[in-house]
């Protein structure tokens, strides 16, 4: 694979864990939002918001496996997948030839000011340590245009690191964050995303080990 030599320690270690991972976490996670009518709902929102601002493109940004994207385009939206995995990218294509995919990073897309109608940002942010999360949050505002929204989820807490040894059946070597939602929120705000709605539920499976977190912004 192509080395990265400018990429913080995090990132490499980030995209090498779900290279590893990426056909098995795809078999894992294939069939989960069937499962999940929050996740469906506030989906929904996001299309809906979408839909009735005109439409256009909408950035499945951290899209893994693609299974988002494909709901996402499913619902009627124009939608395309980062992520920082190549091998997610991989199995996305794979998975769903007929849509659009890239490799990317959150904190340097590879998308024109103003170019999205919509993004969503599930459980992406969380592998970013939060001293560079505003670095991310000024790069989701460049991208969104005025009055586009956009769905954050994550796993909440305190903003305490967590390091993961195993995963999806592998070895790996893979740093988390578990966010403070107040935090988050206010440095969205201060980079010109307002908050519009929160929601916290609280763990639902066996995997879930914190509450969840959803904050549904606009770009002002």
């Amino acid at each position: 694979m192509t080395a990265h030599p400018i990429d913080p320690p995090d990132v490499v270690e980030t995209r090498a864990a779900y290279d590893t991972v990426a056909v098995s976490y795809e078999e894992l996670v294939r069939t989960s939002l069937a499962e999940s009518p929050m996740d469906r709902a506030l989906l929904g929102v996001l299309t809906e918001q979408v839909l009735a601002g005109g439409g256009g493109p909408v950035g499945d940004l951290g899209c893994g496996p693609g299974r988002l994207t494909d709901h996402l385009h499913s619902s009627g939206l124009d939608a395309v997948g980062i992520d920082l995995s190549p091998g997610m990218i991989e199995v996305a294509r794979a998975r769903h030839p007929d849509l659009r995919f890239a490799v990317g990073s959150l904190e340097a897309l590879a998308l024109p000011d103003g170019g999205l109608a919509g993004a969503l940002v599930w459980y992406s942010l969380i592998h970013t340590p939060p001293e560079r999360q505003p670095a991310v949050f000024a790069e989701l505002a460049r991208v969104l245009r005025p009055d586009a929204p956009l769905l954050m989820a994550f796993q909440a807490g305190d903003d305490e690191p967590v390091h993961h040894r195993q995963g999806y059946g592998h070895a790996i070597s893979l740093r988390a964050w578990r966010l403070d939602p107040d935090r988050v929120e206010r440095q969205l705000t201060e980079a010109g995303v307002d908050v519009r709605a929160r929601v916290l539920r609280e763990p639902e499976t066996q995997y879930e080990r914190s509450p969840q977190s959803y904050l549904l912004a606009v770009r002002r």
